[in-house]
């Protein structure tokens, strides 16, 4: 059993753009700058953005982080947006979700130029996404495709079985893997809340990728013997005995369901790193095309 570790394919990305920030330093050019918009004081967004600002600093990208209360207007949160689209100097732009109820996340995608859009979301980039033309992958799918692509995991005519249809994960996640790209050409099955029969439908996958939000949600008797997993599920599951009062479970039965795997990514240590190692790949991309 191969063990999917998003440490090491996530490190070797960085030092791949690591070189690339040094280049552009030694040539006296500006380099890749990628602004966060964190809204509130949610724990877990808190924790996502203070990663990727400091893996900003590891690769040699510059960033901002900009913040806002809670109870901050929505239109506040528009016109912040505006005056970064039309920044030269910001190369990326990212909102970290959720938001409040008070404001609606369709608007806040929208308004981010599709150019500096490096969570991929805007309706713009993903009908590209869709037809196969070049654009912002959304960070996620993007990760869990540069993951296989480290770990020389074969898609190409594999059954692919996707559990959870969002937006964010899901539905992009079987776009790319039925896509002809390398780490593609997979037949996909998309599952959801109304599926009758996940466990037979998951049972013929020959790569399993669960992004639904339950812990534990996928057990040995879903999984076929030698069946890829990857698991895309981070949630906090409270337990007392943990230093922090909780521990981060994944959609995956690890324990139970490795021993079965060919190969499967641990919750913590998987998927998660490798998004920031997505978004970091985005925000080069955009940097490049519109500094050159």
């Amino acid at each position: 059993m191969v063990l999917l570790d998003g440490k090491i394919a996530a490190a070797s990305v960085k030092e791949e753009l690591k070189h690339i920030t040094e280049a552009l330093l030694e040539a006296g050019k500006p380099l890749p700058h990628l602004v966060a918009i964190l809204i509130g004081n949610n724990g877990a967004s808190e924790t996502y953005v203070a990663s990727k600002v400091k893996n900003c600093e590891e690769t040699g990208f510059r960033s901002t982080l900009i913040r806002f209360e809670e109870d901050t207007a929505e239109e506040t949160v528009l016109n912040k947006i505006a005056e970064l689209n039309n920044d030269e100097d910001v190369d990326g732009i990212l909102v970290q979700l959720p938001l409040p109820q008070h404001i609606s996340e369709q608007k806040i995608i929208e308004s981010i130029d599709p150019s500096k859009d490096v969570d991929g979301f805007h309706p713009s980039n993903v009908g590209k996404l869709v037809q196969g033309l070049p654009t912002f992958v959304p960070a996620t799918p993007y990760g869990v495709l540069l993951l296989l692509a480290h770990f020389n995991i074969v898609t190409n005519g594999k059954h692919a079985v996707v559990i959870g249809r969002s937006n964010i994960v899901g539905r992009p996640m079987s776009i790319l893997l039925s896509s002809n790209i390398p780490q593609g050409n997979c037949t996909v099955t998309i599952c959801h809340s109304h599926t009758t029969n996940l466990t037979e439908i998951c049972l013929q996958a020959d790569i399993i990728v669960a992004a639904l939000g339950k812990p534990a949600f996928v057990t040995p008797n879903m999984v076929k013997d030698g069946a890829v997993v990857i698991d895309v599920g981070i949630t906090r599951v409270t337990d007392a005995t943990a230093k922090k009062g909780f521990r981060i479970k994944g959609d995956v039965d690890f324990e139970s369901v490795a021993p079965k795997c060919s190969a499967i990514t641990p919750v913590p240590g998987g998927v998660g790193l490798m998004t920031i190692a997505g978004l970091l790949k985005n925000t080069l991309q955009a940097y490049t095309n519109n500094r050159g």
